[in-house]
């Protein structure tokens, strides 16, 4: 695409302009029609100067990450600066009676909210009751491939179950799966759309997508397997040294046990393997949640996410607490992206009961005794409880409930699965003149006795949460390499003709998204900023030929009420040698931060 013009069109109407090329983040060589690539750092593209330092803790500089610059806590960055001065937090709430019965009829009157003690003006407020009518997708024509598989204009009651085989040991992924089975046999004819995805050690994988019927489900979940994860290959103890930084001291002397030191030595090399295997872990858990989240962020309502796992990757002292390095706004942008597609999470402890004696641990290789026995067994207790409470401060962040400590996984499935069929949106405005990074507290009262009241209990304002550019590049590469349909901007694509180009073949694509997708620029005057990206992968997984496009013009005024009335739409192609393709488009408004994509099989002659 160097070099050439984009044809970029407001479906009928035709106008031309030149464009940068948007440059992935991991910044490959080019093949097909991508042609060269810009360079730089993509993350600190229209980001002020005074966040700067910030960027760089994000970005690094070019390909690399920085990763000594991230404070360890959010609160700790540089301050806020808003892109927008018009921010409404939702918060989704749901009311039961102590029988757990959805309480319907009430009044935002009713209800008071407050972010960090302080209280706030409730401007929008709903009750939504979700939709249990059959699953219609939209019509499409033939050879349209598009993102959107449900009617967006009402809410659903959406349920995903993720199956984590990172954070699970091996035997209880077969148990959580068999209690599945369980739960799906009682609730054929519940009503709610499910949907089954694998968090895996290679990424998020899809089992069956949204429908309508649980035999469906049923039938793909016998063909999901499990692994046998890398945290099972260290020791109870080593995980626990690597959680609370009490590692073993190891010292040589003459007068030392020689077997106790060398104990002491090999413990202390579990405990880094064990710091290693976390941190991939986290990364693999937060990317697999931001993921989901794109797949449903374009449809309406709260749906429930069932987390069937052994543990969270990494312990929480605060909500505020974020992994170090480039992994933090990973991290943020994650629960942005869950709060954004009004995701509630329900962590499911498959492991049932759990005892944590070293002598019940097969995994135990040695015994110890005296000082060393009492600090094991503390260790454990103390990594068994962090588990725990982790996953309840993960649920109560994002409004969910977690269940643990119970062989009835398949009840605790089922009552997390009903818990999103009623709910109350409340909004108000963030106030933009309190700049100060970090998590604000949320807390929702209701004026009545012997009710529950369950909401998230806050949400992150810091530079990546507020500022979508700094995410910009991260999120192309991400979205391009998941198996994931991001809906947050609704997009189509179709293939109009395929030609001769010399030893290669011209594929020519049109790419629409529809009115009110993609968003203007509160910055600028009747400016669009949005990125596309098109890669044909081979049969092989590798990338085969790619067109980029990064859009930042004002529209013209001729035609800036067919935008707003039609959308926008364009032509492109790939260049590619004669084979079958996978291709996945993906595009992300950089006002919002909101990604769509879609994946289109091609077979070139």
């Amino acid at each position: 695409m160097a070099g050439r013009r984009i044809s970029l069109l407001v479906l009928v109407p035709l106008f031309i302009f030149a464009s940068s090329i948007f440059a992935l983040a991991q910044g490959r060589g080019g093949g097909g029609s991508g042609g060269s690539r810009s360079g730089g750092n993509g993350g600190s593209v229209g980001v002020s100067p005074s966040t700067n330092a910030r960027n760089a803790a994000v970005m690094g500089k070019g390909d690399t990450l920085d990763t000594s610059l991230r404070p360890a806590s959010a609160a700790d960055e540089p301050k806020v600066e808003f892109r927008s001065q018009s921010i409404l937090v939702q918060v989704p709430v749901v009311v039961t009676d102590k029988s757990g019965n959805h309480l319907h009829g009430l009044k935002k009157e009713d209800f008071s909210v407050f972010e960090n003690g302080k209280p706030v003006s409730v401007g929008a407020f709903e009750e939504l009751t979700a939709s249990d009518s059959p699953l219609s997708p939209p019509a499409t024509t033939s050879g349209q491939f598009r993102n959107l598989t449900l009617d967006g204009s009402q809410a659903r009651n959406i349920v995903i179950v993720a199956l984590d085989t990172v954070n699970t040991p091996f035997l209880d992924q077969a148990y959580g799966r068999r209690e599945l089975v369980k739960f799906l046999a009682k609730n054929v004819d519940s009503g709610k759309i499910l949907a089954l995805m694998l968090i895996t050690s290679r990424g998020l994988r899809v089992v069956q997508g949204l429908t309508g019927d649980p035999a469906n489900l049923m039938q793909a979940l016998k063909k999901a397997s499990g692994e046998v994860t890398r945290t099972e290959t260290i020791s109870t103890d080593a995980q626990a040294d690597a959680l609370t930084g009490d590692l073993p001291v190891t010292t040589f002397s003459p007068y030392a046990d020689p077997l106790s030191a060398i104990d002491s030595f090999v413990e202390y090399g579990d405990a880094i393997e064990a710091q290693f295997v976390q941190q991939n872990a986290i990364e693999t858990t937060m990317n697999a949640f931001l993921g989901i989240a794109w797949s449903v962020q374009g449809i309406p309502g709260r749906k429930s996410l069932i987390w069937a796992t052994g543990s969270f990757p990494f312990a929480m002292d605060s909500p505020a607490t974020v992994p170090g390095g480039y992994l933090s706004v990973l991290y943020e942008r994650t629960m942005l992206a869950l709060s954004e597609a009004q995701i509630s999470v329900y962590p499911v402890d498959v492991r049932g009961l759990v005892n944590v004696s070293a002598f019940s641990d097969a995994s135990n290789r040695r015994v110890v005794t005296g000082m060393n026995a009492s600090r094991q067994l503390i260790n454990r207790q103390w990594l068994q409880q962090s588990k725990i409470d982790t996953l309840n401060d993960f649920a109560d962040m994002t409004g969910g409930k977690a269940f643990y400590n119970t062989n009835d996984v398949s009840g605790s499935f089922k009552r997390a699965a009903d818990d999103g069929s009623s709910y109350y949106m409340l909004g108000y405005y963030l106030n933009t003149n309190n700049n100060k990074p970090g998590w604000r507290k949320l807390q929702v009262k209701l004026d009545r006795k012997d009710v529950e009241v369950r909401s998230r209990t806050g949400f992150f304002v810091t530079n990546a949460t507020m500022n979508p550019m700094l995410s910009r590049n991260l999120d192309m590469v991400n979205a391009l390499h998941s198996p994931i349909e991001g809906t947050g901007v609704p997009v189509s694509v179709e293939w109009v003709t395929v030609a001769s180009d010399g030893d290669k073949r011209k594929a020519v694509f049109f790419a629409r998204m529809p009115a009110g997708s993609l968003s203007f620029d509160p910055g600028g005057r009747d400016q669009l900023n949005f990125d596309f990206a098109a890669v044909a992968f081979d049969k092989n997984g590798k990338e085969a030929g790619h067109a980029t496009l990064n859009f930042t013009k004002p529209v013209p005024a001729e035609q800036l009420a067919s935008v707003r009335a039609n959308g926008v739409g364009f032509r492109n192609a790939l260049e590619l040698t004669p084979g079958k393709y996978t291709v996945r488009f993906v595009v992300r408004d950089n006002v919002t931060g909101r990604i769509g994509s879609v994946t289109a099989p091609l077979t070139v002659d």
